[in-house]
């Protein structure tokens, strides 16, 4: 099987695909998370695959692993989103124009998207660091709570989220 590396820098446009194939789902769950909205996670995932697209010449092997210069690209995608979104909202309403939305399919697929990538991710943690970090993380529930279920203490939950998203950064290859 080709490294992402070999996909990312093939003149295949097929490899790119692969590429694409392989980390869509985790991106647009990133997109999700952060914007919940899925219209406009759609729309930022497939701005950073563009961006990726022309910017791929220019990724160096060895110095950032494809996973995190993908993530790079779409920091710095919902970074713009985010300037401009306000703008776009308020020219919208000045214009009188509706917001064109996704149909409830698309919609409930991207969310689902969104839960399911997060959730693969945290599968693959050590049993206690699973469970520390889906409960904190994604069920957004509070450190003393969880370690009344787990009965441990608080510092050790804690120490479990820490460590297990220590690892999911390390497994994509993004910087703290």
């Amino acid at each position: 099987m080709p490294s992402d590396e070999d996909l990312l820098l093939s003149d295949d446009p097929e490899d790119f695909g692969r590429f694409y194939d392989r980390y869509v789902d985790m991106l647009i769950g990133y997109f999700q998370r952060r914007v919940r909205d899925p219209e406009a996670a759609a729309d930022l995932t497939a701005e950073t695959f563009a961006a990726a697209l022309v910017a791929r010449r220019r990724f160096r092997r060895a110095q950032t692993p494809p996973a995190a210069w993908l993530f790079g690209i779409a920091q710095h995608k919902l970074a713009d989103h985010r300037r401009r979104g306000a703008a776009e909202d308020r020219m919208r309403r000045r214009l009188g124009m509706e917001r064109i939305d996704l149909g409830a399919d698309d919609a409930a697929l991207i969310a689902l998207l969104g839960h399911d990538a997060a959730w693969r991710l945290i599968d693959e943690l050590p049993p206690d660091q699973r469970d520390a970090v889906r409960a904190h993380v994604l069920e957004d529930r509070a450190y003393g709570e969880i370690a009344l279920t787990a009965e441990a203490s608080e510092a050790v939950v804690r120490k479990r989220v820490s460590r297990g998203l220590g690892a999911l950064r390390e497994r994509i290859g993004a910087r703290r």
